[in-house]
C-alpha cells in the first residue's frame, strides 16, 4: 500500500526522533507498523503515528486494520540508530561466526559497533587468576543477532 507507507514517512519526516523498524501489510490489509525513538517510544507515539496513517485511509474505500507498536525491550537491534541509543548498555550479541558475548556497548557507528567486558583468566605465570579486559569491535555484518541485556 502506497499509500500506507508514504503517510509513514511524511509523519516520520515531521518526527525526526522516531525511526521506522519494520512495516508490514498483508492481503487482508492488517497493517503493522512498528517503530522505535532516540530516547524511547510512549503511546503518544504510537498514537500520533497511528492517526498519521489513519487520516490518509478511508475505512468506507478500504477495510483495514492497523497497529502501531515500539520495538520490545526484548527485540533485537536492527537498525545503527538502535546501536548508538544504548552505549552503554549490556548487550548479548551472537556473531554470525556463532560466537556469544556479553559485553557494554561502548560505541556504534555506521560500520560497526566496539564491546567491552572483564574476565577471570589463569595467571600467565603462577596459580590464581587475574582479571582482564577484552574489547571486540564487529561489523554489523558480522553481527548475527544483538539484544539488550535486561538487568533486574
Amino acid at each position: 500500500m502506497d499509500i500506507v507507507q508514504s503517510a509513514l514517512e511524511a509523519a516520520l519526516k515531521s518526527r525526526p526522533d522516531l525511526f521506522l523498524i519494520d512495516l508490514i501489510v498483508d492481503e487482508s490489509n492488517k497493517i503493522r507498523v512498528v517503530i522505535d525513538a532516540d530516547k524511547g517510544v510512549v503511546v503518544d507515539d504510537c498514537v500520533f503515528i497511528s492517526r498519521q496513517i489513519e487520516g490518509e485511509l478511508d475505512r468506507d474505500e478500504i477495510d483495514f486494520s492497523l497497529e502501531v507498536t515500539s520495538a520490545g525491550a526484548n527485540s533485537p537491534l536492527e537498525h545503527v540508530r538502535q546501536y548508538k541509543k544504548n552505549i552503554g548498555r549490556s548487550l548479548e550479541v551472537t556473531t554470525t561466526a556463532n560466537e556469544h558475548i556479553v559485553a557494554e556497548l561502548v560505541s556504534a557507528d555506521e560500520t560497526g559497533i566496539t564491546l567491552n567486558w572483564k574476565v577471570r583468566e589463569p595467571k600467565p605465570i603462577g596459580k590464581g587468576k587475574v582479571t582482564v579486559k577484552k574489547e571486540a569491535v564487529l561489523n554489523y555484518k558480522d553481527i548475527e543477532k544483538a539484544k539488550v541485556k535486561i538487568k533486574f
